[in-house]
Parts: structure tokens; sequence; C-alpha cells
């Protein structure tokens, strides 16, 4: 009998923003920035530790634990031990998802500006 493990699905929603880190692992201190986050983790660009270490993620005075789940040479994805309820990180995806609602552009044809070709040339 194997023991596999289905995938599942995410329980939060990523979001795209662009936060500049310092990411502090056993042996060093690298910067980095959060390229996607959410309450349970974040991936981070321009950092990498090997995977199943844990780091600290420094932004805005504040510390938030995180463990390495998958590394590549410049990029990483961590897992927050304890999910984002408050704090600078926090805040900063409740601002990241607001602006992302308000930037929405119109679904339907009748609602768009009038523009010439795909690239809106007027």
């Amino acid at each position: 009998m194997t023991n596999f493990r289905a995938p599942t699905a995410r329980s939060h929603k990523r979001t795209p923003v662009s936060i500049e880190i310092m990411v502090n692992g056993v042996l060093n201190f690298v910067g980095g920035r959060i390229a996607d986050l959410s309450e349970g983790g974040a991936r981070i660009d321009g950092a990498s530790m090997p995977a199943r270490s844990r780091c600290e993620i420094h932004y805005a005075g504040e510390v938030t634990y995180a463990v390495v789940m998958w590394s590549e040479f410049d990029r990483m994805g961590v897992r927050f031990p304890y999910e984002l309820t408050h704090g600078a990180l926090f805040k900063a995806l409740e601002a990241a998802r607001r602006s992302a609602v308000m930037d929405t552009p119109p679904v339907f044809l009748n609602q768009r500006a009038p523009m010439f070709g795909r690239r809106g040339l007027n």
C-alpha cells in the first residue's frame, strides 16, 4: 500500500504584490521581494534557502516566521506556521487586494472606453 497524498486546493487566495523584504536564515541575511502573498505563505524572488529550512521575514520593523517549502536558484516559496491575521505584512496584503479590486477593467464591451486596436491606440 502506497502512502500517497493527493494535492489539495490552496485554502488562501494568492495576491500579486511587490514588497521589498530582508530574509534571515541560519547563516545569512538576504534581501528579496515578495512577488505573491497570502495569509498562509508567499513566493519570494531574489532570495533562496534550502527547502525545509526555517527563516525570518523582516518587513517594516516586524518579523514574520516562515518555513521554506520549495527553493530554486533565485526564488523560493515559504509557508507561514501562523496565518497572517495582523501586522505590517497583513496590512500590505489587504492594501494589494483593495487596489486589485479597484483596478479591474470593465467586463462588458459597452462599458469600455472607445479605443483603436488591442493596445488601445487612439
